[in-house]
């Protein structure tokens, strides 16, 4: 790696708000900028709606023909602009939906992500929540539709979801705005920094993909300090992604 691409964390503020101008998003007016991900049919145009009523706009992504749509809204005081990310089931970039999620996840930055699910259908939107979890330390779990899941005589345990996957959880009807209060003051004190994440991260793999995860972990360290998302970046290495890989020559890790 050339280590002359990063040097330790100066500019960070300046790196940040430059890649999110680059994927299109202004923050000039901006407190903190909250990204919202999930599956498709999740209910997360609803939550978008929920949060931002009719403070939003449409677009499109640069250079893609995608509708993105942005919102803002004002709590304690703060300036929050709200982006919704393309529904999608993965992050591995192998549609244009994906790739947008994923690099403004990753390139991004933004200080929360959102991940709505389904609570009727949680354990098939697990495999998006475990690989958003990869990428960020700032991530809020928004459980949607508890009404359906109630109508189904689902049961979740909002306490042990949310201890077993380190972030937390909260509960919505987004259509009725039950919870949104909740979701608001929980999207609050991630970004302030008074709840701390330590999201779930999956270690169970064979020992030589592991160590040389954990070799290439290492170099990706010392090279961008305190990249929160450095075992991610080595298992996309090692998978040959074209657009890691030239993240990482170009220096577009350095973090915060």
């Amino acid at each position: 790696m050339n280590k002359a691409t990063n040097n330790a964390c100066e500019g960070c503020e300046i790196n940040k708000a430059s890649n999110l101008k680059k994927l299109g998003i202004n923050i000039d007016k901006s407190d903190y900028v909250v990204s919202l991900a999930g599956n498709p049919n999740t209910g997360k145009s609803t939550v978008f709606n929920a949060l931002t009523g009719l403070k939003q706009h449409t677009g499109n992504w640069p250079g893609k023909t995608v509708t993105r749509a942005e919102g803002g809204y004002k709590y304690n005081n703060k300036k929050i602009k709200l982006v919704d990310l393309p529904g999608t089931y993965s992050l591995l970039s192998t549609s244009q939906d994906e790739e947008i999620a994923r690099n403004f996840i990753l390139f991004g930055k933004p200080d929360v992500t959102i991940i709505v699910v389904d609570a009727s259908r949680l354990e098939r939107n697990l495999n998006l929540v475990l690989q958003v979890l990869e990428i960020t330390d700032k991530a809020v779990l928004c459980l949607n539709l508890m009404d359906e899941a109630k109508r189904l005589n689902i049961d979740i345990d909002v306490r042990t979801l949310s201890r077993d996957l380190g972030i937390p959880v909260v509960p919505t009807v987004a259509r009725s705005k039950e919870g949104v209060s909740e979701l608001l003051k929980t999207i609050n004190d991630v970004a302030t920094g008074e709840i701390k994440c330590k999201p779930y991260r999956i270690k169970s793999l064979p020992k030589n993909i592991h160590n040389a995860i954990e070799k290439l972990r290492l170099e990706i360290e010392e090279e961008f300090p305190n990249v929160p998302n450095s075992r991610w970046i080595a298992l996309r290495l090692l998978d040959g992604d074209e657009r890691i890989i030239e993240a990482v020559k170009t220096g577009e890790f350095i973090s915060e």
